[in-house]
């Protein structure tokens, strides 16, 4: 028989519109918890998606197929005593409430965080020029814009970024991995 991790893992799923803060939070969150000897895998959902997910579209199938996969990976690392931190838009609910129901079918701890952001916000950052490119027209199914983002009902934590510097909103999420023993 296998001891068990040292420490147990968990998946925190931040979900949220583009620019809305989560890989950003995630990345900050992912320097603390190394900081504090956890192990921590950041699955940032374009990364994923270029790898694991390459040759997929963002049809409604597509987007479910690539937010399963990184379910199934967050899940399967979260097993194994890692802390996965997954900053993905993850747009339908049903699909996010499948990948929690995958993790509760293995006893694996799972915080669904909605960095909410409000859409007029993520524009006014454009990170990633996505929403100028959709207001232009050479963008279409953008997400939040002319493609649904259905809101979490119940998250483990809402956070919305307008005002709210990194640093406070990953110490939310810290405070919340602290507060449920998943720290």
């Amino acid at each position: 028989m296998r001891d068990p991790p040292l420490s147990r893992g968990a998946t925190v799923w931040l979900t949220g519109l583009s620019g809305a803060g989560k890989t950003t939070i995630a990345s900050v969150l992912a320097g603390q918890l190394r900081a504090a000897g956890r192990e921590v895998e950041v699955l940032d959902g374009d990364e994923v998606r270029r790898g694991l997910s390459a040759g997929l579209g963002f049809s409604r199938e597509d987007r479910d197929t690539h937010v399963r996969r990184v379910g199934f990976v967050a899940e399967l690392l979260a097993r194994h005593g890692v802390l996965a931190l997954v900053p993905v838009i993850a747009p339908y609910a049903a699909t996010r409430d499948e990948v929690r129901a995958q993790h509760e079918a293995h006893g694996t701890g799972y915080l669904e965080v909605h960095v909410a952001t409000p859409l007029a916000e993520c524009v006014r950052r454009d990170v990633k020029g996505l929403y100028a490119r959709a207001a232009a027209g050479e963008l279409t199914a953008m997400t939040g814009v002319d493609d649904p983002y259905e809101e979490p009902g119940r998250p483990d934590l809402r956070l919305d970024t307008t005002g709210l510097d990194v640093a406070a909103a990953a110490r939310r999420v810290m405070d919340l991995l602290i507060e449920r023993g998943m720290a």
